[in-house]
Protein backbone atom coordinates (compact mmCIF):
# COMPACT_ATOMS: atom_id res chain seq x y z
CA UNK A 1 0.00 0.00 0.00
CA UNK A 2 1.28 2.98 -1.24
CA UNK A 3 1.21 6.29 0.64
CA UNK A 4 2.68 10.00 -0.06
CA UNK A 5 4.18 11.84 2.22
CA UNK A 6 1.93 14.57 2.97
CA UNK A 7 -1.69 14.40 3.42
CA UNK A 8 -4.31 16.98 4.82
CA UNK A 9 -5.70 15.94 7.75
CA UNK A 10 -7.73 16.67 10.95
CA UNK A 11 -5.81 18.18 13.67
CA UNK A 12 -6.80 18.31 17.30
CA UNK A 13 -4.91 20.96 18.39
CA UNK A 14 -5.55 23.28 15.62
CA UNK A 15 -9.64 22.28 15.28
CA UNK A 16 -9.25 22.27 11.49
CA UNK A 17 -7.95 20.63 8.66
CA UNK A 18 -3.92 21.21 7.93
CA UNK A 19 -1.30 20.08 5.90
CA UNK A 20 0.90 16.88 7.84
CA UNK A 21 3.91 14.90 7.22
CA UNK A 22 3.52 11.21 7.55
CA UNK A 23 5.98 8.85 8.84
CA UNK A 24 6.06 4.90 9.07
CA UNK A 25 5.18 4.18 13.28
CA UNK A 26 8.13 1.37 14.48
CA UNK A 27 7.66 -0.24 17.63
CA UNK A 28 10.16 -0.21 20.11
CA UNK A 29 11.79 -3.22 21.47
CA UNK A 30 10.77 -4.43 25.02
CA UNK A 31 12.78 -4.20 27.85
CA UNK A 32 13.78 -7.26 29.43
CA UNK A 33 13.29 -5.80 33.23
CA UNK A 34 9.15 -5.57 33.09
CA UNK A 35 7.23 -7.71 35.98
CA UNK A 36 5.67 -9.74 32.80
CA UNK A 37 8.37 -10.90 31.68
CA UNK A 38 10.12 -11.63 34.60
CA UNK A 39 7.51 -13.44 35.76
CA UNK A 40 7.18 -15.44 33.10
CA UNK A 41 10.80 -16.40 32.69
CA UNK A 42 10.44 -17.77 36.02
CA UNK A 43 7.27 -19.78 35.23
CA UNK A 44 9.18 -21.47 32.32
CA UNK A 45 12.83 -22.35 34.40
CA UNK A 46 13.09 -26.11 35.85
CA UNK A 47 11.44 -29.21 34.48
CA UNK A 48 8.60 -28.23 33.82
CA UNK A 49 6.61 -29.11 30.20
CA UNK A 50 4.16 -26.49 28.31
CA UNK A 51 3.70 -23.50 29.89
CA UNK A 52 1.42 -20.73 29.99
CA UNK A 53 2.35 -18.17 26.97
CA UNK A 54 4.61 -21.01 25.37
CA UNK A 55 2.68 -20.99 22.01
CA UNK A 56 2.86 -18.02 19.65
CA UNK A 57 -0.02 -17.19 17.53
CA UNK A 58 0.78 -15.29 14.24
CA UNK A 59 -1.69 -13.10 12.64
CA UNK A 60 -2.47 -13.58 9.04
CA UNK A 61 -2.24 -9.70 8.44
CA UNK A 62 -1.60 -6.80 10.69
CA UNK A 63 -2.69 -3.31 11.12
CA UNK A 64 -0.80 -0.81 9.25
CA UNK A 65 0.12 1.97 11.78
CA UNK A 66 1.43 5.84 10.43
CA UNK A 67 2.41 8.97 12.74
CA UNK A 68 0.46 12.28 11.12
CA UNK A 69 2.58 15.59 12.65
CA UNK A 70 0.91 18.59 11.76
CA UNK A 71 2.89 21.34 9.86
CA UNK A 72 1.84 24.54 11.68
CA UNK A 73 1.75 23.42 15.22
CA UNK A 74 3.62 19.99 15.55
CA UNK A 75 1.15 18.07 17.19
CA UNK A 76 1.85 14.15 16.05
CA UNK A 77 -1.52 12.06 16.15
CA UNK A 78 -1.17 7.96 15.39
CA UNK A 79 -3.80 6.22 12.89
CA UNK A 80 -4.55 3.27 11.47
CA UNK A 81 -4.75 2.75 7.88
CA UNK A 82 -7.36 0.50 7.04
CA UNK A 83 -7.85 -2.57 9.06
CA UNK A 84 -5.94 -5.78 8.63
CA UNK A 85 -3.98 -6.24 5.88
CA UNK A 86 -1.32 -7.87 4.28
CA UNK A 87 0.67 -5.41 2.49
CA UNK A 88 2.90 -3.13 3.89
CA UNK A 89 2.69 0.46 4.00
CA UNK A 90 5.25 2.56 1.64
CA UNK A 91 5.66 6.14 2.06
CA UNK A 92 6.83 7.60 -1.32
CA UNK A 93 7.71 11.57 -1.73
CA UNK A 94 5.48 13.45 -4.09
Amino acid sequence: MKMTNEIMAYCPKCDKHTLHTVRLYSKKPETTFNMGKRRAERKRMGYVGKVKGSAKVIKIGKRQKVILKCKSCGYSVERVMGGRTKKKLEIKAK
